[in-house]
């Protein structure tokens, strides 16, 4: 029987996780600030190891080092590396016939070969393998870095692991199947094609029992945003379809999984959600899909089922706004959503058409952003700066833009250049990728082009983020100050020097009748408003100009 071991790799570089930059969110450990860490279930690999185990003899162990980050309460490692050895050299009795690394994001590329070089010390027989969005694209620079891995998958897993683990000789199942990369074949002319399920029901109910849920409450769509979901929640993670037919220039999830829609029967579906309450007990789902509104009559069918059964629903992907007409969004509101990531990407029209290629008029989102806050339902709202062809005047007229939008939230990223994506390609061609843009994040900039430059992207998401989070908060305008307050709080609880979010908390209170705690907030806002970094915008804004507590 082979035993199979999946690793999750973190999906924050060290030095962003022992030295917290000053845009990201921290958490205290003993009394120290940290990166926190994020974690979704790994689907990918929940649904290979569902697959795997139906058609063959097999054992199945997870581990996530998201989990590991998030549950260690003293980090004393100097390194991931070192960290990595440590909790690896636990694993040397169930000794691992094959090992598969599951790398989603370039933030995670470091990691995965310092995993890569760590299972080849330690488990020195067994298959190495790598799959997901960065070995499908990178897989030159892998071979090229590391020479621990035995082969890296291309595109989807299901087909190709199982085949792995049905080989008698896995080693030439490995050259001789064209979904697995292998150093030799990327040396050729080799042509590499993803082997895809096109019946989804083909794939049983996803493996969550490889998984402890309860490990997945610091979940970005539960507690990253001030009106999400109780984290207390139990929160199981699914996808319904595979796919997405759009084209916007910075995305590269058709590199694994195609631009062809594929589902999950409606049956399957309703019999999974009713799974997951009767079985594991769960309250909220969260839905992964790509591009959950491609079909919307399908759609609002599983919106329905999630209603029927009682339980909680949130979206941790946009939702395609021009289908999110009046009577979708009451549906959703009828089935308990109670909060929406709207993908607007840019205030700025010209960047939507001729840069991102993302099929949104900008109309559609007043309308979206209205609709949602008279049903009550918390809007936090995509944007996207820096990308090649932007310039500073699209900036300036998609902030101009962005303050008409009455959205509860926005989150500010910089444009970061996802490998397999047409922006990475633009970029690459031009020269415009910093030498650090493998591993990059969305709070990183990394790319520097004739318009501007990596430093100034960084800085004017922030700026951004200021003016329309703080200064222009449409719940502050509109006089909703208690749910004006849990954003400012939710801020402070993960940034607790964040003189601003502690001024407009102050008001918040001052409007509520907290006049104590609104001292407290002001005070603070007062001490941290002193320092280089804070003042220029209290100057900037005039804030302390203006008629507010003093003690």
């Amino acid at each position: 029987m082979d035993r199979v071991l999946f690793i999750i790799p973190p999906h924050i570089q060290f030095n962003d996780f022992v030295s917290p930059a000053y845009n990201a969110r921290v958490v205290q450990k003993k009394g120290r600030a940290f990166g926190s860490v994020l974690t979704d279930m790994p689907l990918g690999v929940l649904s290979i190891s569902s697959y795997i185990k139906q058609h063959a003899d097999v054992e199945v162990k997870l581990l996530d080092f998201n989990v590991v980050l998030n549950k260690i309460q003293e980090f004393k490692s100097d390194s991931f590396g070192s960290l990595f050895y440590d909790v690896l050299s636990d694993w040397i009795n169930y000794s691992p016939t094959v090992i598969g690394i599951s790398t989603l994001f370039t933030s995670a590329y470091d990691n995965t070969l310092q995993l890569g070089q760590t299972c080849r010390k330690l488990f020195p027989l067994a298959i190495i393998t790598a799959g997901g969005g960065v070995p499908t694209n990178l897989y030159r620079e892998i071979f090229s870095s590391c020479k621990s891995f035995d082969a890296l998958c291309f595109g989807e897993g299901e087909l190709p692991f199982l085949d792995l683990l049905k080989a008698q000789d896995k080693k030439q199942s490995l050259m001789s199947n064209p979904a697995w990369i292998t150093r030799e074949k990327s040396q050729t002319n080799a042509t590499f094609l993803p082997a895809f399920i096109e019946n989804l029901d083909e794939i049983p109910f996803c493996d969550y029992d490889i998984c402890n849920p309860d490990d997945y409450s610091l979940n970005p769509a539960i507690t990253a945003y001030a009106g999400g979901a109780n984290e207390k929640l139990q929160n199981f993670h699914v996808m319904t379809s595979r796919g997405c037919t759009h084209r916007c220039c910075f995305c590269s999830s058709h590199t694994v999984h195609g631009r062809s829609m594929r589902y999950f029967s409606l049956s399957r579906v309703e019999e999974d959600l009713r799974c997951l309450r009767d079985r594991y007990g769960a309250k909220t789902i969260v839905f992964q899909d790509d591009h959950f509104m491609a079909d919307k009559r399908r759609a609002k069918q599983v919106i329905q089922f999630v209603r029927a059964l009682k339980m909680n629903t949130v979206f941790q992907n946009g939702l395609a706004l021009y289908a999110l007409d009046r009577d979708m969004l009451e549906l959703l509101k009828d089935a308990g959503v109670n909060q929406l990531l709207l993908s607007v990407e840019s205030g700025s029209e010209r960047v939507l058409r001729h840069i991102m290629h993302k099929p949104l008029d900008l109309s559609i989102v007043k309308r979206v952003a209205n609709d949602c806050r008279e049903l009550g339902i918390y809007t936090n709202t995509n944007i996207l700066i820096g990308l090649p062809g932007e310039t500073k005047k699209d900036i300036e007229d998609a902030i101009a833009f962005l303050k008409t939008i009455p959205c509860n939230w926005y989150m500010i990223f910089c444009a970061t250049p996802l490998v397999g994506s047409e922006m990475y390609e633009i970029c690459k061609q031009k020269g415009y990728l910093n030498d650090n843009h493998i591993g990059a994040d969305y709070k990183h900039a990394c790319i520097s082009t004739e318009d501007f430059t990596a430093t100034e992207i960084q800085q004017s998401a922030y700026d951004m983020n200021i003016e329309l989070n703080f200064v222009n908060n449409w719940d502050f305008k509109l006089g909703h100050y208690e749910a004006a307050l849990k954003g400012f709080e939710n801020v402070i609880r993960a940034k607790d020097d964040h003189a601003i979010a502690y001024f407009y908390a102050a008001r918040c209170l001052e409007k509520t009748g907290d006049l104590d705690k609104a001292h407290q907030y002001m005070q603070t806002a007062q001490r941290e408003g002193a320092t280089p970094f804070w003042k220029k915008y209290f100057d900037r804004f005039g804030l302390f100009d203006e008629n507010c507590l003093t003690t």
